[in-house]
């Protein structure tokens, strides 16, 4: 009876331990989603701007090196035909909506973590395929596209964390455990090696400011 009860306790300690796991993941889902989102509206909006006025200037343009006008006007910004913020406006919503119902007790299954996993892992592939054009081809950078690499890349990694941690992709138990002793190591190191290059890219623009 006494082994019963305990087994009892053990499982009520998993099942709150992982509840607070996804009310984690939860809270990381909407603040990075919302973040994208709002990144992917205001580019939207000076977008149609620029479309409706060619002389439109963009808050975020601030020197040829920061300037969101170079950005938006160039082939990269409309690469499936359409403005390249849509596809924000419609993945962050996703992944808004998905954080949302993690803190509201929901449970999905295997198959959904599989895709929103792939969607990330395309999602954070493009933002770097972006990215590598910015630097080297624009020549030029978007604050808020910096914005919506960096949620997509901590979204992305986590996501992968938590289908890591329940078996949803599989893995050896080292790796595993590695990844979820360390969890914020990958990310920040990514961010972290997306600085350097810009640093190293524009490092006679930046210059002129020391």
């Amino acid at each position: 009876m006494a082994g019963h009860h305990e087994a009892d306790h053990d499982q009520a300690g998993h099942d709150r331990e992982c509840a607070g796991a996804r009310r984690g993941l939860g809270w990381l889902l909407i603040v990075t989603a919302a973040l994208g989102l709002l990144a992917s509206f205001v580019i939207t909006v000076d977008k149609i701007e620029l479309l409706v006025d060619p002389g439109f200037v963009p808050g975020c343009s601030l020197s040829p090196v920061l300037s969101c006008t170079s950005v938006m006007t160039s082939d990269q910004a409309s690469v499936f035909g359409f403005p390249n913020p849509l596809i924000g406006l419609i993945g962050f919503a996703v992944v808004l909506g998905t954080g949302a119902g993690l803190l509201a007790g929901a449970r999905y299954r295997r198959w959904y973590w599989l895709g929103l996993n792939l969607g990330t892992l395309l999602g954070v592939g493009f933002c770097m395929w972006l990215m590598t054009q910015a630097l080297f081809e624009i020549g030029a950078l978007c604050l808020w596209c910096m914005l919506v690499w960096a949620v997509t890349i901590f979204m992305f990694w986590h996501i992968t964390m938590h289908n890591l941690r329940h078996g949803v992709l599989p893995a050896p138990r080292a790796l595993v455990a590695a990844v979820l002793e360390f969890p914020l190591v990958v990310p920040v190191t990514w961010c972290l090696c997306v600085v350097m290059l810009i640093a190293v890219r524009f490092w006679s623009y930046w210059r002129t400011f020391l």
